[in-house]
């Protein structure tokens, strides 16, 4: 039996994807997490197999969410689930440790087909991602610049290009503000951009945020 958490902070999404895994008579959803905190609590109370993982959550986001659970149960497949585009946070969260990532608009059956990939140890990859991940290996390829950016450094762009203020980005990462604003000078700097401003365009160009 394929024992899974879903960790999502929408109540409906948990449900529906409830409703799709009890149709089949060899997985079950163990338990539910509407934080990536209350996520980590139950993985060490309980037996997983495979954790679905949302990205945007309160508190602890899905990518620092799924660090921790890497560094503790290494070994513990992670499949993502988000709204957010495969081409913009997929590659990012395989380097990450992420067995698998699929879109909330994917069907019903790649969803069931991805979780049993990644049960048994290997990674689920989509075609369109396949393709991607092809394209990473042409060096002629062009790559975009946010490509450039650690991991925080995305974050705090995704943020920012959200609506967020300095001070709540600080809220939501545990960091202090002038931190905040250190990172969104070296994000303008790799970016090649003057302002905030050009920052929120760029971002909406490719797709980031919410």
């Amino acid at each position: 039996m394929i024992n899974i958490l879903i960790a999502d902070d929408h109540t409906v999404v948990r449900e529906g994807l409830k409703q799709i895994i009890s149709g089949n008579a060899d997985m079950t959803v163990l338990a539910e997490a509407g934080s990536g905190n209350e996520a980590i609590e139950k993985i060490r109370k309980n037996a997983f197999s495979v954790i679905i993982l949302d990205i945007a959550m309160p508190g602890k986001n899905g990518l620092d969410t799924m660090k921790e659970i890497k560094l503790e149960h290494p070994n513990l497949p992670v499949l993502i689930l988000s709204m957010y585009p495969e081409e913009q946070y997929a590659l990012r969260f395989f380097r990450a440790g992420a067995s698998g990532y699929l879109t909330k608009k994917s069907a019903p059956e790649e969803l069931v087909s991805a979780i049993r990939t990644v049960s048994k140890g290997k990674k689920y990859v989509s075609p369109s991602l396949a393709e991607q991940l092809v394209g990473e290996l042409d060096m002629t390829t062009e790559k975009p610049l946010h490509g450039s950016l650690s991991d925080r450094e995305f974050q705090v762009l995704c943020l920012i290009a959200s609506g967020k203020t300095s001070g709540e980005i600080a809220e939501e990462l545990f960091l202090s503000v002038k931190t905040v604003s250190t990172y969104k000078a070296r994000i303008l700097e790799k970016l090649r951009l003057k302002n905030t401003a050009e920052l929120i365009n760029y971002a909406i160009q490719n797709q980031l945020g919410e």
